[in-house]
C-alpha cells in the first residue's frame, strides 16, 4: 500500500487539490445549503449538504465505469443534461423569487417549515446531480489521473476523496450559517434570503443555457 502511495503521490495530491479548490468556489450547491441553513434548521442543511455528496457521487460512478466521455462527447446528451439541470435551478429560483414575508418573531428559530428532510436531502441530490458542470468537472478531474492500469484501491480513494470532502465542506457551510445567532438574526428577512438566492440560482441557469 506504501508503495502504491509514493507511485500515485504526484496523482493523489493534484486530484485531491482541485477537489478542494473547486469546493470553495460559490455555486449552486453553496447558495441552497446556505438558503436552507438560514432558512430552516440545521438538521435540514445537513441533510442537504448529504443529498450534495450524493449527488457528486452519481457523477464519480458512471465517469469511473467510462460513461463520461460518451456523455461529454455526446452533444444531445449533454445538452439534454443541462436543459434538465437548467429548468431545475430556474424552478428552484422562481420558488425562491415568490417567497413572501412571513410572521414577524426574531425570537424564534424557523417558522412554518415548509421543507421536509426528505426534501432537504433531495434539494440537495438534484441541484448536484443535474448540474452539467459538476459532471464535467468531475470528468475532467479523473480523466487526467485515471486509466485502464490505475489500481482499484487508487480509484476506491478518489471516489471516498471526493465524497469525504465534498460533504465535509458543505457540513462545515452548514454549522456556519444554521448558527442560532445567525438565524434568529435573518428570522425577519427569510423572505429576502430566499429572492436573493433564488435570483442566483436564476442566473445559474441562464448561464448554463448560454454556455
Amino acid at each position: 500500500m506504501k508503495t502504491l502511495v509514493l507511485a500515485y503521490l504526484p496523482s493523489i495530491l493534484s486530484v485531491t487539490a482541485m477537489q478542494i479548490v473547486a469546493l470553495v468556489s460559490p455555486g449552486p450547491d453553496f447558495a441552497v445549503v446556505v438558503r436552507n441553513s438560514l432558512i430552516y434548521s440545521r438538521s435540514l442543511a445537513l441533510l442537504t449538504a448529504l443529498g450534495i455528496a450524493c449527488g457528486i457521487m452519481v457523477h464519480v460512478t458512471y465517469i469511473l465505469m467510462g460513461l463520461g466521455a460518451i456523455v461529454a462527447q455526446t452533444e444531445w446528451l449533454l445538452i439534454g443534461l443541462k436543459v434538465v439541470g437548467a429548468c431545475y435551478l430556474s424552478y428552484l429560483g422562481i420558488m425562491g423569487l415568490k417567497a413572501s414575508p412571513g410572521p414577524k418573531n426574531q425570537q424564534q428559530g424557523p417558522i412554518d417549515l415548509k421543507l421536509s428532510p426528505i426534501g432537504a436531502l433531495r434539494s440537495g441530490f438534484l441541484t448536484n446531480a443535474l448540474n452539467p458542470k459538476a459532471m464535467l468537472f468531475v470528468l475532467s478531474l479523473l480523466s487526467l489521473n485515471v486509466n485502464e492500469e490505475t489500481p482499484k484501491a487508487l480509484l476506491a480513494y478518489y471516489a471516498s476523496m471526493i465524497f469525504i470532502t465534498t460533504l465535509a465542506w458543505f457540513t462545515i457551510v452548514a454549522f456556519c450559517f444554521s448558527n442560532e445567532r445567525a438565524r434568529v438574526f435573518f428570522s425577519q428577512y427569510r423572505h429576502w434570503i430566499d429572492r436573493v438566492t433564488g435570483a442566483f440560482l436564476l442566473m445559474m441557469a441562464l448561464k448554463l443555457f448560454l454556455t
